[in-house]
């Protein structure tokens, strides 16, 4: 299923700089925010990004300091203060939403490769959660369970997988925008579903169909 929700004005996309349309660091930090807020599973952690954004919040907050001992015009340090509490929204809502889904499917994440995905403290953060939920289940429920059944991860022994372990949900449909043409796209393996995507038209589509177009940068989620 694809759902074309309209046209805006015409924009390019670079192989070279995907990012191309941000021009500062708070619109890379809202894009980032906004994918991953919509998105079902966890994107690569912008660890660059969040540095600079870290740095910008110090400078911003020393910027401010300043100007409230020298007596500053209460308008200019207001602006300032504005900008800062956006980036300080940002970057904390970013980082919370992560936290989340790490919550929700660290076990998945610590089995697969979207382990790399995650920053150095958000892995040990996802090690700490499975320590936590295995040590609980182990003592409140499977310890008390007949043997064969007292797997965290499998509904019992003869299970061929671990089919117990929650998983994001990548049927789930997302809003995106596509930043450049993008061109005839298939939606499914058997070449059924084709899509036309156009730069800057608003589309309803399974994030599974075009989750490799948001990694790579060549469609953002709304």
């Amino acid at each position: 299923m694809a759902t074309d929700l309209g046209s805006a004005s015409d924009a390019t996309w670079s192989e070279e700089d995907p990012s191309i349309g941000a021009t500062t660091d708070v619109e890379l930090l809202r894009r980032a925010w906004r994918n991953e807020k919509a998105g079902p599973e966890i994107l690569q952690f912008q660890d660059a990004l969040v540095q600079r954004a870290r740095e910008q919040i110090q400078l911003l907050e020393g910027t401010v300091e300043e100007f409230m001992e020298n007596g500053t015009d209460d308008l200019v340090i207001s602006l300032y203060q504005m900008d800062l509490d956006r980036t300080l929204f940002l970057l904390r809502s970013y980082l919370r939403i992560r936290l989340l889904k790490i919550q929700k499917y660290a076990i998945h994440y610590s089995k697969t490769q979207l382990w790399d995905r995650l920053s150095e403290e958000e892995q040990k953060f996802a090690k700490k959660c499975t320590d936590i939920l295995e040590k609980h289940f182990e003592q409140s429920v499977l310890s008390r369970l007949p043997y064969g059944y007292q797997s965290i991860l499998r509904q019992s022994i003869s299970s061929e997988e671990d089919d117990m372990v929650p998983e994001p949900q990548l049927d789930t449909f997302v809003f995106c925008k596509s930043k450049g043409a993008v061109g005839s796209f298939q939606l499914d393996d058997s070449g059924d579903e084709i899509v036309d995507l156009v730069a800057d038209d608003l589309y309803i589509l399974r994030y599974k169909s075009i989750k490799g177009l948001v990694e790579g940068g060549r469609i953002d989620l709304v």
